[in-house]
């Protein structure tokens, strides 16, 4: 005789998907926009775009998710900003082109659903889609036991945005001598984590709770402080300025993700000495020894977001900026290459 066996017995429960994906209406519902046409729960999101708004909408999308700062969060128990690194590392993506955010759905797997620690990831992400304007329309919960260890969850976003076309924003318009404008990071934001992980934790043994006097915090505060978002920033900028050029600094540094933007015969110039370099990046580079080039490839440096715009409106977008309560900096210009290849060179 065959043993009747079920599903939850194979790590998977039916029911306690359920009631989490229950569980999640009332908090997820403060981030919908009047577009929202769905309640969480069914088959898809619905989302009614603006047609009177904009008049040729051009849909812009991204999905990213954390790497493995994850790890922080689970080293440290604490759960509650995962969502914010998430919601940020997507829709940062889509600002850069000059869209709006409109909506975003997650992705989340685990082991085995632990509602308390899921909940306060959810909260996370509805913090940082309400600081972005979007709403938080669906998303899918996957309870996959044997394919996580205890505890594991790992997490992916994806937002959709829109753009007048006419308002694309993509770097074809960066020229010679247009400035380029820093705006300053929180810290690691969420790139680089495994290097630093093997520094700080394989190398040199440290632990999450070490209190750091070049820091002023304990390590894991330092690790696990949330990713900027800059949606009211950038939103509020370009009701009333041309931006040329903006470049979302994550994996590849300084050096990769301004280059992607930059015209071919066009070199960006930065100065490195112009703008203040938070503590915990020289605090990694001196325990691993890792070299400038290196360092500019793999982290921000302080520097979250970079703005190309016209010389004759860098002082407006300055002003603009430190009403806005925005750290920034004029970090460097474009100048010509006379090789027509483009680059990013710093002084």
């Amino acid at each position: 005789m065959v043993k009747k066996i079920s599903y939850k017995d194979a790590g998977v429960n039916i029911d306690a998907g359920n009631e989490f994906a229950r569980s999640l209406k009332q908090l997820v519902k403060p981030t919908f926009r009047p577009e929202v046409l769905s309640e969480i729960g069914g088959f898809a999101g619905l989302f009614s775009v603006n047609t009177e708004k904009y008049k040729n909408p051009v849909l812009v999308s991204s999905t990213d998710g954390v790497g493995t700062k994850l790890r922080i969060a689970t080293m440290m128990d604490k759960h509650d900003t995962i969502g914010i690194d998430l919601v940020a590392m997507c829709v940062n993506d889509i600002l850069v082109q000059g869209a709006e955010p409109l909506f975003m759905l997650d992705y989340i797997s685990t082991g085995k659903i632990k509602q308390e620690t899921l909940l306060d990831v959810i909260k996370g992400i509805v913090k940082g889609c309400k600081e972005s304007g979007c709403s938080l329309i669906g998303g899918e919960t996957a309870e996959m036991p044997s394919f996580y260890e205890e505890g594991e969850y790992d997490l992916a976003g994806f937002v959709v945005g829109v753009v007048d076309r006419k308002n694309i924003i993509d770097g074809s318009n960066i020229t010679v001598d247009d400035k380029l404008i820093g705006i300053a990071s929180s810290g690691l934001h969420s790139n680089g984590y495994s290097l630093v992980r093997k520094i700080l934790f394989d190398q040199h043994q440290m632990k999450i709770d070490d209190q750091v006097k070049e820091l002023k915090k304990t390590l894991g505060e330092e690790l696990l402080t949330p990713t900027r978002i800059y949606a009211k920033t950038i939103g509020n900028l370009l009701r009333d300025f041309q931006i040329h050029g903006m470049a979302h600094i994550t994996g590849g540094g300084l050096i990769d993700n301004i280059e992607r933007i930059l015209p071919h015969g066009c070199i960006a110039r930065i100065n490195m000495k112009s703008w203040d370099l938070p503590p915990i990046f020289p605090y990694i580079q001196a325990r691993g020894g890792i070299a400038e080039e290196e360092m500019l490839r793999t982290f921000n440096n302080g520097i979250g977001m970079v703005l190309a715009v016209s010389e004759n409106d860098a002082d407006d977008i300055m002003l603009r900026l430190k009403g806005l309560k925005e750290k920034a900096f004029v970090i460097g210009d474009i100048v010509e290459d006379t090789k027509a290849a483009r680059r990013v060179e710093f002084i």
